[in-house]
């Protein structure tokens, strides 16, 4: 990988994992254990049409590892990997069907199926099928923060690939 490549993936994860940090302090929109706003998925939706999808799977795991270790929560961290893992897949597979004028799309699938996803690990560690009842409010949440999450990444890709391709030179 070249340095320059290895640079700009560094800066990714940097902003993702500050963005994390500062969003932790923010409380949470809905008293439903799990929900937030997902901010630093704008940073995941980016580098995956920006940068590519293998760049962007490894700024999203590496912020999901240092958010665990930094956070102090490294329990956390099965929940984060089982959603970013399925929304990262989603976000990937949408790359080559949306236009620049539908990552929007991208955010709210992504965000949904990291919602999915966490349901999932919550179910699969705790054994308590139960928990699904909280998927349909998870899933309404992620709508809404999806779909500003990922108006965010079209503003960002649209508007500021001369920013990028400035910082990149």
């Amino acid at each position: 990988m070249k340095t320059k490549k290895l640079t700009q993936m560094a800066m990714l994860t940097a902003i993702a994992l500050t963005i994390f940090m500062v969003e932790a302090q923010i409380p949470a929109p809905v008293p439903v254990p799990g929900v937030k706003l997902g901010l630093s998925n704008i940073v995941t939706v980016f580098a995956v049409f920006v940068m590519g999808p293998k760049e962007a799977a490894w700024i999203l795991f590496a912020r999901i590892f240092l958010g665990a270790v930094f956070a102090g929560n490294f329990s956390t961290i099965f929940y984060s990997a089982a959603g970013g893992a399925l929304a990262i897949a989603v976000t990937i597979a949408l790359r080559k069907t949306l236009t620049k004028n539908q990552l929007w799309v991208a955010g709210v699938l992504g965000a949904v199926f990291h919602s999915v996803g966490q349901m999932a690990m919550a179910i699969a560690i705790t054994r308590t099928s139960g928990l699904i009842a909280y998927l349909p409010m998870m899933i309404l949440c992620s709508i809404v923060t999806g779909l500003f999450t990922g108006l965010c990444a079209q503003f960002l890709v649209n508007r500021g690939k001369d920013l990028w391709k400035t910082i990149s030179k």
